[in-house]
């Protein structure tokens, strides 16, 4: 089986699109702030009640990846359906610092992360990481959830399906 039969044959999963977000702390305590990092992410699940706990999938050497390595706290803002210029700005490689990438787009800090939850999205968790595991060119961070919310109960979700991002119904 080529990458290209494999690639094929999981785009005909549908999945939920979500913007996982972490604080990166300055280097230096006396110098500037550090910065938001944001991904987006197609490959995320919950995988258990008690404890509250879910799973992402982060591309191996990612800067989400390495940052995760190194910071235990993050975000997940699960996306609708009109957010779809958020996934798109954040899924894009080589793009610009993530600060820029932020400007326009309305959010709150999470209080038991430190990372950016984006206004509008249906719910947002913020997670302390449990575990890791390396898989293949991935690593499945599994996160325990220390916060979820539902800030809007407006639209359905942004999901991707067959390359595409995509509205149900």
């Amino acid at each position: 089986m080529s990458e290209d039969e494999f690639r094929a044959a999981m785009s005909r999963l549908a999945s939920g699109v979500v913007l996982v977000t972490a604080h990166e702390p300055a280097l230096d305590p006396e110098g500037p702030r550090g910065d938001d990092v944001g991904m987006t992410a197609t490959a995320f699940m919950s995988v258990s009640l008690d404890p509250p706990l879910v799973l992402i999938s982060l591309r191996e050497g990612s800067r989400m990846d390495d940052l995760l390595a190194e910071q235990p706290l993050w975000a997940v803002s699960i996306l609708s359906e009109s957010q779809r210029h958020i996934a798109g700005r954040f899924a894009m490689k080589g793009r610009v610092s993530d600060r820029l990438l932020f400007e326009d787009i309305p959010y709150v800090r999470g209080e038991a992360s430190g990372a950016l939850l984006v206004g509008g999205a249906l719910a947002t968790l913020e997670c302390r990481t449990e575990q890791r595991v390396s898989a293949g060119d991935h690593t499945l961070v599994i996160g325990r959830v220390l916060t979820a919310t539902v800030p809007s109960a407006d639209g359905g979700p942004l999901t991707y399906f067959r390359g595409r991002y995509r509205q149900l119904g």
